[in-house]
């Protein structure tokens, strides 16, 4: 049986490190109703305004981490391609992004026309947001439906307490824990609080407690990308016999004025750099892929910034990328998913 495909996709990255190229990207991610959740000439007017001094800044940012084979996020997103090739028996694999190149309806298209007839989407996220999962899903249903493909669809869903995608967690992360450090951060990327409390079904969501979403109702945390990032952390923690004191949680790459959930990546970096803390290891579990906000807002800026707090050394923990364990556990979630 040939045809049955599996669909890896994830955010996208701009086409080069053009300023011109930077701008395109932006403005398709930005101009998503899923990302900036506000009318079409509000959020219009907002991202054009962004657009006037991002692209430039962003340019420089992606310069500085861009390999010779190009975007990281793009590189390694092939490589984990070519690793499930070879494991993926029940058809083609492809990847798609969802803002720039290869393009999700695209990818879909050339699927259909191979004779496919059964696609199983593996967004490349492991806790859920409807700036990244809904997104993605939504735009290959209006695909198949818009361009009448005759394509049956099954959909991996968030993974972020799997046993297995902890397992892998812990595997690729082994190596560097066994050396000696002062603390563990586990940041996560961050989201207006806004996007939270709309979906929140109970309307009283907490944001600052600790405990978050620990006695939480499946729907509650379903929808929960706060909780989620939290039983990731502490499953992980679990798995790897970290002290509790030895580890934390943060939230990075924030945009704009709005409030986000909390506490920020900014914010601990520069406390654990004045409380002691000589060497820190990062580790970002809500990207499966090395990507600019790894790479370079964490290995990088955050680098430098944790120094200037008072701390000595910052160690970036690769992500998943195309380890082995994590081809093997993807493999397995994904022959789950319906």
């Amino acid at each position: 049986m040939t045809d049955h495909a599996l669909l890896l996709v994830n955010l996208g990255s701009p086409a080069s490190t053009s300023v011109a190229d930077v701008r395109r990207y932006l403005n398709q991610f930005l101009m998503d109703p899923y990302v900036i959740d506000l009318p079409w000439p509000v959020r219009r007017l907002l991202v054009s305004l962004i657009l006037i001094k991002r692209p430039e800044q962003s340019a420089h940012a992606y310069a500085s981490i861009w390999w010779d084979e190009g975007s990281p996020l793009v590189v390694l997103t092939r490589r984990l391609q070519a690793a499930m090739r070879e494991q993926w028996s029940h058809g083609p694999v492809e990847i798609a992004m969802r803002y720039g190149e290869p393009s999700l309806p695209t990818v879909l298209a050339r699927l259909a026309s191979q004779g496919v007839q059964k696609v199983t989407l593996a967004p490349l996220y492991p806790q859920f947001a409807d700036s990244t999962v809904t997104t993605v899903i939504e735009q290959a249903k209006q695909v198949i439906v818009e361009q009448k493909l005759p394509i049956e669809m099954a959909i991996l869903q968030p993974f972020y307490d799997k046993p297995e995608y902890i397992d892998a967690l812990a595997a690729s992360a082994q190596p560097y824990l066994q050396q000696d450090y002062d603390h563990l951060l586990l940041s996560f990327h961050g989201l207006p609080e806004r996007h939270l409390k709309k979906l929140d079904p109970t309307g009283n969501h907490c944001f600052q407690d600790a405990d978050c979403c620990r006695d939480a109702s499946p729907e509650m945390l379903a929808v929960c990308y706060r909780g989620q990032c939290l039983r990731t952390a502490q499953a992980f923690a679990k798995k790897m016999g970290i002290a509790d004191g030895k580890w934390s949680v943060s939230f990075q790459s924030r945009l704009g004025r709005a409030k986000w959930i909390e506490p920020y990546t900014e914010t601990r970096l520069d406390e654990l750099g004045k409380s002691g803390v000589k060497k820190l290891l990062v580790m970002c579990p809500a990207f499966v892929a090395d990507c600019i906000e790894t790479l370079e807002e964490i290995g990088d800026r955050g680098r430098e910034q944790f120094v200037e707090a008072g701390g000595e050394e910052l160690v970036l923990v690769p992500c998943l990328n195309d380890h082995p364990q994590w081809v093997q556990a993807l493999k397995g979630m994904c022959l789950q998913a319906d």
